[in-house]
């Protein structure tokens, strides 16, 4: 059974767990590319918590359309993604969700 994760973010945030990744990456060339050099390259992870959702200015809180265990994708954040019990997690706003896979 998998353990639940003890965090509940606030507002319009969401906790991700980012699927695993190859690494590098090898061209036909020979070269190999660190993981690093492709920034811009979408990433796909699962939501493990979801946030309450956000308010606007008139004072209505606005609910989130995703929810745990939606799988997405998402850009690679600026932010280092931090580790609890040692597996990585990414938070980002849901505005920073690319797409929900179907």
């Amino acid at each position: 059974m998998a353990k639940k994760l003890s965090l509940k973010p606030l507002g319009d945030r969401v906790v991700v767990k980012p699927a695993e990744t190859g690494g590098e990456k090898k061209l036909t060339s020979g070269l190999i590319l660190p993981e690093t050099v492709d920034k811009e390259k979408l990433l796909t992870g699962t939501v493990v918590a979801v946030g309450p959702g956000r308010y606007t200015d008139a004072g209505v809180r606005i609910p989130m359309d995703v929810a745990a265990g939606d799988s997405i994708f998402f850009k690679k954040p600026w932010d280092d993604p931090f580790k609890l019990d040692g597996v990585e997690y990414y938070v980002l706003h849901e505005s920073d969700i690319s797409l929900i896979e179907a």
